[in-house]
């Protein structure tokens, strides 16, 4: 069984049964109905309802530390620290399961293209406003990128189905990749257009699916297996790959992520 034990005032520490530390932030929420445990590349956080008893809220870490465990480990905290992104310094990213090179350049307005194995950013003098500008224009390509896909593919989807989305949001996100919310919008997570263009339609197909059956049920698999009979190779990837594509995104685009 796990141990835990107050750090201060704002982390619970658990050890688990491999010896292994596991760190919470806490966060109080005074419009949180409920406790709720995520994690991001940043780390794993329980926010909950203010007044919220100690004693219940290390109950309600502890029994989810086996998850918490494995969500850590797929988005293998350990990694490398990333160089921040800064202007006129080329850095490299993955795009589309590709890796691309991002450069910049300047001209009399702000804009972002991609010509071979490059993304050029271009951004006017002076340089003040010159990151803000340039994490925007990432954030607005990566989007266009998921887009494009998604219209594509689509049209047949929907038919298979029989219902369709009543739209598609895409954002980035601290932990999913997707949801489909009660009003059967499809949310996307940005970092998908660094992932390559099976495992986007992984999580849309997966996604669809829940409009037919909105749990993980033996019949929702069968359901996405009908769509995409490969999804378990893109669903892997993801496990394995995810923690890195959420830590990209969050260097490349920090101050405009939700």
């Amino acid at each position: 069984m796990s141990q835990e034990r107050a750090t201060d005032q704002s982390y619970l520490e658990l050890s688990t049964e491999d010896g292994d530390t596991l760190r919470v932030l806490k966060k109080p929420h005074p419009r949180s109905r409920r406790m709720r445990l995520t994690v991001t590349p940043k780390g794993a956080r329980v926010s909950y309802p203010q007044g919220t008893h100690p004693a219940q809220l290390t109950a309600f870490v502890r029994q989810h530390v086996d998850w918490l465990a494995r969500k850590l480990e797929e988005l293998r905290l350990d990694a490398r620290v990333l160089p921040a992104l800064k202007v006129g310094t080329s850095t490299q990213m993955p795009l589309r399961g590709e890796w691309v090179d991002l450069v910049w350049a300047e001209g009399p307005y702000p804009r972002i293209e991609l010509r071979g194995g490059q993304l050029q950013l271009t951004v006017p003098r002076p340089h003040t406003r010159a990151l803000p500008v340039a994490r925007g224009l990432i954030a607005s390509f990566l989007e266009a990128q998921i887009r494009r896909d998604v219209g594509r593919w689509m049209p047949a989807y929907i038919p298979a189905l029989g219902a369709a989305p009543t739209s598609v949001r895409i954002r980035p996100l601290k932990s999913l990749w997707g949801s489909l919310d009660t009003r059967d919008r499809v949310n996307l997570d940005l970092a998908l257009a660094l992932a390559p263009p099976a495992a986007l339609r992984y999580v849309l197909v997966h996604e669809l699916c829940h409009l037919k059956v909105r749990n993980h049920s033996a019949k929702f698999w069968k359901q996405v297996a009908a769509l995409m009979d490969d999804y378990q190779a893109q669903r892997d990837w993801l496990r394995l790959n995810g923690g890195a594509l959420k830590a990209e995104v969050d260097r490349l685009i920090a101050d405009v992520a939700d």
